[in-house]
Protein backbone atom coordinates (compact mmCIF):
# COMPACT_ATOMS: atom_id res chain seq x y z
CA UNK A 1 0.00 0.00 0.00
CA UNK A 2 1.42 3.41 -0.95
CA UNK A 3 1.79 6.10 1.67
CA UNK A 4 -0.96 8.10 -0.05
CA UNK A 5 -3.28 5.11 -0.02
CA UNK A 6 -2.47 4.57 3.66
CA UNK A 7 -3.14 8.23 4.44
CA UNK A 8 -6.55 8.03 2.77
CA UNK A 9 -7.56 5.24 5.18
CA UNK A 10 -6.62 7.26 8.27
CA UNK A 11 -9.78 7.74 10.41
CA UNK A 12 -9.40 11.51 10.58
CA UNK A 13 -8.84 11.80 6.83
CA UNK A 14 -11.90 9.65 6.21
CA UNK A 15 -13.89 11.84 8.62
CA UNK A 16 -12.93 15.03 6.81
CA UNK A 17 -13.69 13.46 3.44
CA UNK A 18 -17.16 12.40 4.64
CA UNK A 19 -17.87 15.88 5.97
CA UNK A 20 -16.84 17.54 2.71
CA UNK A 21 -18.98 15.14 0.68
CA UNK A 22 -22.01 15.63 2.92
CA UNK A 23 -21.60 19.40 3.23
CA UNK A 24 -19.56 20.87 0.39
CA UNK A 25 -17.97 24.25 1.00
CA UNK A 26 -20.20 27.29 0.56
CA UNK A 27 -19.40 29.25 -2.61
CA UNK A 28 -19.97 33.00 -2.50
CA UNK A 29 -21.61 34.84 -5.39
CA UNK A 30 -19.49 37.77 -6.55
CA UNK A 31 -19.98 40.91 -8.58
CA UNK A 32 -17.45 42.22 -11.07
CA UNK A 33 -15.55 44.22 -8.42
CA UNK A 34 -14.29 41.05 -6.73
CA UNK A 35 -11.57 38.61 -7.77
CA UNK A 36 -11.23 34.98 -6.82
CA UNK A 37 -8.26 33.23 -5.25
CA UNK A 38 -7.62 29.71 -3.98
CA UNK A 39 -5.38 28.07 -1.40
CA UNK A 40 -4.34 24.49 -0.66
CA UNK A 41 -4.74 23.03 2.80
CA UNK A 42 -2.28 20.15 2.43
CA UNK A 43 -2.63 17.27 4.90
CA UNK A 44 -0.31 14.33 5.50
CA UNK A 45 -0.05 11.50 8.02
CA UNK A 46 3.28 11.39 9.86
CA UNK A 47 5.23 8.32 10.99
CA UNK A 48 3.26 8.26 14.27
CA UNK A 49 -0.04 8.20 12.31
CA UNK A 50 -0.88 11.76 13.34
CA UNK A 51 -2.08 14.48 10.98
CA UNK A 52 -0.01 17.51 10.08
CA UNK A 53 -0.62 20.51 7.82
CA UNK A 54 1.66 22.45 5.49
CA UNK A 55 1.97 26.17 6.21
CA UNK A 56 4.22 28.79 4.65
CA UNK A 57 5.58 32.12 5.79
CA UNK A 58 5.37 34.69 3.06
CA UNK A 59 8.43 36.69 2.18
CA UNK A 60 8.45 40.37 3.12
CA UNK A 61 7.61 42.66 0.21
CA UNK A 62 6.78 46.36 0.41
CA UNK A 63 3.16 47.03 -0.44
CA UNK A 64 2.03 43.41 0.00
CA UNK A 65 -0.83 43.32 2.57
CA UNK A 66 0.12 39.73 3.48
CA UNK A 67 3.86 40.39 3.65
CA UNK A 68 5.55 38.13 6.21
CA UNK A 69 2.32 36.40 7.26
CA UNK A 70 1.93 32.71 7.99
CA UNK A 71 -0.38 31.38 5.28
CA UNK A 72 -1.50 28.47 3.16
CA UNK A 73 0.06 28.17 -0.32
CA UNK A 74 -2.15 29.79 -2.92
CA UNK A 75 -2.97 32.96 -4.80
CA UNK A 76 -5.18 34.73 -7.31
CA UNK A 77 -7.00 32.96 -10.13
CA UNK A 78 -5.51 33.67 -13.55
CA UNK A 79 -7.35 33.64 -16.90
CA UNK A 80 -5.60 30.43 -17.97
CA UNK A 81 -6.72 28.46 -14.90
CA UNK A 82 -9.38 25.90 -15.78
CA UNK A 83 -10.90 26.04 -12.29
CA UNK A 84 -10.24 27.32 -8.78
CA UNK A 85 -8.86 23.88 -7.93
CA UNK A 86 -6.37 24.39 -10.77
CA UNK A 87 -5.50 27.79 -9.28
CA UNK A 88 -4.76 26.26 -5.88
CA UNK A 89 -2.63 23.50 -7.44
CA UNK A 90 -0.74 25.88 -9.74
CA UNK A 91 0.03 28.34 -6.97
CA UNK A 92 1.13 25.55 -4.62
CA UNK A 93 3.49 24.21 -7.29
CA UNK A 94 4.91 27.69 -8.01
CA UNK A 95 5.39 28.57 -4.34
CA UNK A 96 6.55 25.26 -2.85
CA UNK A 97 7.45 22.93 -5.73
CA UNK A 98 4.77 20.49 -4.52
CA UNK A 99 2.84 19.01 -7.47
CA UNK A 100 -0.53 18.17 -5.94
CA UNK A 101 -1.95 17.05 -9.29
CA UNK A 102 0.42 14.08 -9.36
CA UNK A 103 1.14 13.45 -5.67
CA UNK A 104 -2.07 14.38 -3.88
CA UNK A 105 -5.75 13.53 -3.63
CA UNK A 106 -8.37 16.26 -3.41
CA UNK A 107 -10.87 15.68 -0.58
CA UNK A 108 -13.05 18.70 -1.16
CA UNK A 109 -13.54 22.41 -0.64
CA UNK A 110 -14.12 24.40 2.54
CA UNK A 111 -16.31 27.52 2.74
CA UNK A 112 -15.29 30.54 0.68
CA UNK A 113 -13.95 33.42 2.77
CA UNK A 114 -13.59 37.14 2.19
CA UNK A 115 -11.42 39.63 4.11
CA UNK A 116 -13.07 41.33 7.08
CA UNK A 117 -11.33 44.65 6.52
CA UNK A 118 -11.80 47.05 3.62
CA UNK A 119 -8.06 47.75 3.65
CA UNK A 120 -7.42 44.37 1.98
CA UNK A 121 -7.96 43.57 -1.72
CA UNK A 122 -11.47 42.52 -2.76
CA UNK A 123 -10.70 38.82 -2.96
CA UNK A 124 -12.76 35.74 -2.15
CA UNK A 125 -10.61 32.77 -1.18
CA UNK A 126 -11.60 29.15 -1.88
CA UNK A 127 -9.72 26.63 0.33
CA UNK A 128 -9.15 23.11 -1.04
CA UNK A 129 -8.24 20.20 1.25
CA UNK A 130 -5.67 17.84 -0.32
CA UNK A 131 -3.97 14.75 1.13
CA UNK A 132 -0.41 13.76 0.24
CA UNK A 133 1.57 10.66 1.13
CA UNK A 134 5.15 10.76 2.35
CA UNK A 135 6.53 14.15 3.36
CA UNK A 136 7.43 15.74 0.02
CA UNK A 137 10.59 17.66 -0.74
CA UNK A 138 9.84 21.34 -1.18
CA UNK A 139 11.47 23.95 -3.41
CA UNK A 140 10.43 27.41 -2.24
CA UNK A 141 9.97 30.37 -4.55
CA UNK A 142 11.17 33.89 -3.79
CA UNK A 143 7.65 34.65 -2.54
CA UNK A 144 8.04 32.20 0.35
CA UNK A 145 10.46 32.73 3.24
CA UNK A 146 9.78 29.38 4.93
CA UNK A 147 7.55 26.30 4.83
CA UNK A 148 6.84 23.98 7.73
CA UNK A 149 4.53 21.16 8.87
CA UNK A 150 2.28 21.76 11.87
CA UNK A 151 0.77 18.88 13.88
CA UNK A 152 -3.02 19.20 13.85
CA UNK A 153 -2.98 18.26 17.54
CA UNK A 154 -1.00 21.42 18.33
CA UNK A 155 -3.78 23.55 16.81
CA UNK A 156 -6.44 21.56 18.67
CA UNK A 157 -4.72 22.33 21.99
CA UNK A 158 -6.77 25.09 23.69
CA UNK A 159 -3.51 26.73 24.80
CA UNK A 160 -2.68 27.42 21.15
CA UNK A 161 -5.68 29.74 20.74
CA UNK A 162 -5.18 33.27 21.98
CA UNK A 163 -6.54 36.72 21.35
CA UNK A 164 -3.78 39.12 20.34
CA UNK A 165 -3.74 42.84 19.65
CA UNK A 166 -2.06 43.69 16.35
CA UNK A 167 -1.19 47.06 14.88
CA UNK A 168 -3.00 47.03 11.57
CA UNK A 169 -3.84 49.62 8.98
CA UNK A 170 -6.44 51.75 10.71
CA UNK A 171 -5.13 51.10 14.22
CA UNK A 172 -4.79 48.38 16.83
CA UNK A 173 -7.25 45.48 16.66
CA UNK A 174 -7.81 42.37 18.79
CA UNK A 175 -7.89 39.20 16.68
CA UNK A 176 -8.21 35.48 17.33
CA UNK A 177 -5.06 33.53 16.54
CA UNK A 178 -3.18 30.27 16.78
CA UNK A 179 0.33 30.24 18.25
CA UNK A 180 2.83 27.64 17.09
CA UNK A 181 6.60 27.60 17.67
CA UNK A 182 6.77 31.36 18.10
CA UNK A 183 4.59 32.09 15.06
CA UNK A 184 1.21 33.82 15.10
CA UNK A 185 -1.39 32.46 12.67
CA UNK A 186 -4.27 34.87 12.21
CA UNK A 187 -6.61 36.43 9.67
CA UNK A 188 -7.90 34.41 6.73
CA UNK A 189 -5.54 31.51 7.46
CA UNK A 190 -6.76 31.24 11.06
CA UNK A 191 -10.37 31.24 9.87
CA UNK A 192 -9.69 28.51 7.29
CA UNK A 193 -7.96 26.36 9.90
CA UNK A 194 -10.92 26.83 12.28
CA UNK A 195 -13.27 25.56 9.57
CA UNK A 196 -10.99 22.56 8.99
CA UNK A 197 -10.82 21.74 12.72
CA UNK A 198 -14.61 21.98 13.00
CA UNK A 199 -14.94 19.47 10.17
CA UNK A 200 -12.48 17.20 11.93
CA UNK A 201 -14.57 17.32 15.11
CA UNK A 202 -17.83 16.35 13.37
Amino acid sequence: MSTLAAALTHPDVERIARSLRARPGRELTLDETWRRAAVSLVVRVDDARALELLLIQRAAFHGDPWSGHVALPGGRQEPGDASLEATAFRETLEETGLDLASSGRLLGRLDDLEPRTIALPRLVIAPFVVVVGERPRLALSDEVADAFWVPVSSLQDPAATREVVLELQGGARAVSSFHHSGRIIWGLTERILRDFLERLAE
